[in-house]
């Protein structure tokens, strides 16, 4: 088991993330009326670097993380893994799949202070409503969330904004299925709370994802897979058809693209995004 450091100590240690974050009274009412207002978190996310010096991060605090490069996400009971890839083959995104929906982490570059995530769920409701969406902001355990209503999927976007990254995760489900008290936003919080990001040195700019790293076992099978698909192509082999898959409603990414909703349970497998033409909703996020 390891530890966060002391909060004291890593103020001292990265002053300039916390400097920003001072307001006076009257800028503090603002900020809470802005649904800014952080309440007391027990938990992460956390940062790589603010935990013990050779502790085993894929030894989470209720269960194993699944260790994905930039980010390591707790596997909660019985959810499976589905693995979105980029036009070029690389992987993009790895979803959780559950019983109640589908929860998606991943992490961003962002500047040393805070406020990006303010930003990027400003972009997200403007992007939304464009496409018609039915969008309000509530108030979570790390302050604001963005909480849309669309012809297929309740979506959810929560945010943290961390030392030079910004984790955010999306939460997607039937209608009425993802409310703030639901047993979806249940299991999504506390994935969040027991994630830890690896933001790496690498000058990268603001709002760019980090990069996603498969681990060995499950990149082999997915390149077992796509090697079977390509033979049997070759081949002229029929080959088993695909699961039908549920109506799709995108969701938008960091600023305002769009990515693949919620699907029911399914194995580990690659999705291919689409092409960057047509509106934000008709848009996979990049």
């Amino acid at each position: 088991m390891f530890g966060r450091r002391k909060k004291a100590e890593a103020e001292a240690d990265r002053p300039e993330f916390f400097e920003d974050a001072e307001a006076d009274d009257a800028d503090a009412a603002d900020y809470e009326d802005d649904y800014d207002a952080v309440t007391e978190v027990d938990g992460g996310p956390y940062d790589a670097d603010d935990l013990e010096s050779g502790a085993d991060l894929t030894v989470g605090e209720v269960g194993t993380r699944l260790d994905l490069g930039s980010v390591l996400v707790p596997m909660p009971q019985g959810a499976q893994l589905q693995v979105e890839m980029a036009p070029d083959g690389s992987p993009q995104a790895v979803h959780l799949v559950t019983q109640h929906g589908r929860i998606t982490v991943a992490a961003y570059a962002a500047p040393k202070s805070p406020g990006q995530w303010r930003e990027v769920a400003g972009d997200l409701a403007e992007s939304l409503r464009n496409d018609n969406a039915t969008v309000s902001v509530e108030s979570g355990p790390w302050g604001r969330e963005v909480f849309a209503v669309t012809p297929n999927a309740d979506l959810r976007f929560i945010g943290v904004d961390g030392y030079r990254w910004m984790v955010r995760c999306v939460v997607a489900g039937p209608s009425g299925g993802n409310t703030a008290d639901s047993e979806l936003v249940a299991s999504a919080r506390a994935i969040l709370s027991d994630t830890v990001v690896k933001r790496g040195n690498e000058p990268n700019p603001v709002r760019t994802p980090l990069p996603v790293v498969l681990p060995e076992a499950l990149a082999q099978q997915l390149a077992a897979a796509h090697q079977q698909q390509l033979a049997q192509q070759q081949g002229g082999a029929p080959q088993q058809p695909a699961p039908a898959q549920p109506a799709q409603q995108p969701e938008p990414g960091p600023q305002g693209e769009q990515q693949q909703p919620p699907q029911e349970q399914a194995p580990a497998q690659p999705q291919q995004r689409r092409g960057e033409s047509g509106s934000a909703m008709q848009q996979l996020g990049r």
